[in-house]
């Protein structure tokens, strides 16, 4: 694993981290074909447990294999794979050494009633270790009312995994009954979330991409008097990175919904010129039939190699 000039940078980045949480941060940043970089994609699988397994799979049934995700993320040329315990164990002695893995740690489900915004704490960062993950994922819903204990819940974790050298993946998604739908992807509210990702001690961020609308009346206005530009998708991402420590945190966003694939290159585009690290993306590339999966995945990837 060959260490580059700007992964060093990255990794100065997080300078009280102790010598195993930053070797699993370099080992995501420098696997497949954005190595050494900085930039990633990692392919996220966690969308069984929030949406339901025909909800998921059934538009690519080859999905209903645990086993077809990480070969995907693999011969895709990506930077880590993400999922919950039992498909973790499912695959992880099957693809042990050749992709980076992040055990995600807490999930929801939509049997739940849609007031509770909460998740279930699901794995342990023993698990993590057993199964030889590079890194821990965590989901906090900032604006919720259960958002103060999942934050705890997660300084917990966060504070063990560090102990054992492993890296923290935090997925920032605010809602909750202060928000409005359209609230949840505002501009200062994912920047918010972006800052408080940071805050918590998270190296790796993962939020949404935001629009040009402004939640909250006290924000908006110091956005008009600062004349802070949002007018594109790459300023906004521009200020996300911003709100991330000026830039020096890793910062992913989320793929979202399925959509076409013209606008997932469009998001690609924006986060790569806006200066953010890279996309996180699972049904937009999962739902595909592989083949079309592939080239998906591999259009995104040279992008970020700046090839188109």
């Amino acid at each position: 694993m060959k260490i580059t000039r700007r992964v060093r940078e990255i990794l100065s980045w997080y300078d009280s981290d102790n010598p195993g949480s930053k070797a699993n941060l370099a080992r995501m940043l420098c696997t497949g074909r954005l190595a050494g970089t900085g930039k990633m994609v990692i392919l996220p699988v966690d969308q069984g447990f929030e949406h339901g397994p025909a909800r998921s799979f059934a538009a690519n049934p080859a999905g209903y294999d645990p086993m077809y995700h990480p070969q995907l993320a693999i011969d895709a040329g990506l930077n880590a794979f993400a999922t919950p315990l039992g498909m973790m164990e499912r695959v992880a002695d099957r693809v042990a050494g050749q992709i980076p893995l992040i055990l995600k740690l807490n999930s929801a489900n939509s049997l739940s009633s849609p007031e509770v915004k909460d998740q279930a704490v699901t794995g342990t960062v023993e698990d993590a270790l057993r199964l030889g993950c590079s890194a821990i994922g965590f989901t906090i819903y900032p604006g919720s009312d259960d958002c103060y204990a999942m934050m705890e819940e997660f300084r917990e974790l966060s504070a063990e995994a560090k102990a054992a050298g492993l890296a923290v993946v935090l997925w920032s998604y605010p809602r909750g009954p202060e928000l409005s739908k359209d609230g949840e992807t505002a501009m200062d509210v994912c920047a918010y979330a972006a800052h408080m990702a940071a805050l918590m001690g998270a190296h790796v961020i993962k939020v949404k991409l935001p629009t040009d609308h402004l939640e909250q009346g006290d924000a908006k206005k110091v956005y008009e008097k600062q004349k802070v530009d949002i007018s594109t998708m790459a300023k906004r991402v521009e200020h996300v990175m911003q709100a991330a420590f000026n830039g020096q945190r890793v910062v992913v966003f989320s793929g979202g919904a399925a959509k076409g694939e013209d606008a997932v290159y469009d998001d690609a585009r924006a986060i790569r010129d806006g200066g953010g690290n890279g996309s996180i993306l699972g049904r937009n590339a999962f739902q595909r039939p592989r083949d079309e999966a592939l080239a998906l995945l591999d259009r995104i990837v040279r992008i970020y190699l700046g090839k188109e």
